[in-house]
C-alpha cells in the first residue's frame, strides 16, 4: 500500500462553453477499470445525443492502467490531453468524461486539445483533490476520569482524533503515522501516568484537502 497519494474528492461535474460548443466534464473516484468503464457508460447513456463523450482514467498504485478515448474527435485531441491533466496532477484512481455538444464552429486540433484539457482541469478544481495518507489507528482505553484531559490533549496535538467510544471504559481512537507510533505510545503513557491500555488497530487512509494551483 502506498504511504500517500492524491486523488479526486469524489463525484463532480462542471460545464464550460467555448466557441458555442458545450463541454460538460464529469469526474469520479474509481478503484478498478470495471468501475471506470461503468461510469463512462453511464455518462454516455445520459448524453446519448451528444456529438462526443471523450474519456480518460488512471488507476492503480503505479498507474498501471491508463486509458484515453477520443470518441470520434480527431486522434489525440481529446482523451490524451485529458489523461495528461491527470498525469500532471499525479491523480490516482480517477476517471474523467467530457461530453461535447458541437456549436457549429470548428476549433481545430490545437483548440480541441486546449478545450478538453481546460474542461478536465476545471472539473478537478471544482470538485477538489484530496491527499490520502496511510495511518495506523491507535486505541487507548482509559477510565472516564481521564476523558476530559486526554481528549483536550489529543485535539491540541498534531495527532488526528478518529473517534471516542463510550463503553465500560472509554476507548479513544487516534490516527498516528506508522513511524510515530512508539512516540505516541510513550506520550499517551506519560499523559495517563500509565493508567491506560494502548493497542494497535488496522491501517487506514486519512483524507485531507490538497491545495494546488496547477491548471
Amino acid at each position: 500500500m502506498l504511504h500517500h497519494y492524491n486523488t479526486v474528492k469524489g463525484y463532480g461535474e462542471h460545464e464550460i462553453t467555448i466557441e458555442r460548443s458545450r463541454f460538460i466534464a464529469y469526474v469520479n473516484r474509481v478503484e478498478t477499470e470495471e468501475e471506470a468503464l461503468e461510469f463512462i457508460a453511464s455518462i454516455k447513456k445520459k448524453h446519448h445525443d451528444a456529438n462526443h463523450n471523450c474519456s480518460a482514467y488512471m488507476i492503480g498504485e503505479n498507474n498501471l492502467i491508463q486509458k484515453a478515448n477520443d470518441d470520434g474527435e480527431p486522434s489525440g485531441t481529446a482523451g490524451v490531453p485529458m489523461l495528461e491533466v491527470l498525469k500532471k496532477r499525479d491523480l490516482k484512481d480517477t476517471v474523467v468524461v467530457v461530453t461535447r455538444y458541437f456549436g457549429g464552429i470548428k476549433l481545430g486540433a490545437g483548440g480541441l486539445i486546449r478545450a478538453y484539457g481546460r474542461a478536465t482541469s476545471e472539473v478537478l478544481n471544482a470538485t477538489g483533490i484530496v491527499e490520502r495518507r496511510l495511518m495506523r489507528v491507535m486505541k487507548t482505553k482509559i477510565d472516564y476520569t481521564w476523558l476530559g484531559k486526554i481528549e483536550n490533549e489529543v485535539r491540541s496535538s498534531h495527532y488526528q482524533l478518529k473517534a471516542i467510544h463510550y463503553l465500560d471504559a472509554v476507548e479513544v481512537e487516534v490516527y498516528v503515522e506508522e513511524a510515530s507510533k512508539f512516540q505516541f505510545l510513550d506520550w499517551m503513557t506519560e499523559l495517563t501516568n500509565g493508567q491506560s491500555v494502548i493497542s494497535e488497530d488496522l491501517q487506514e487512509y486519512l483524507e485531507s484537502p490538497f491545495k494546488t494551483n496547477l491548471r
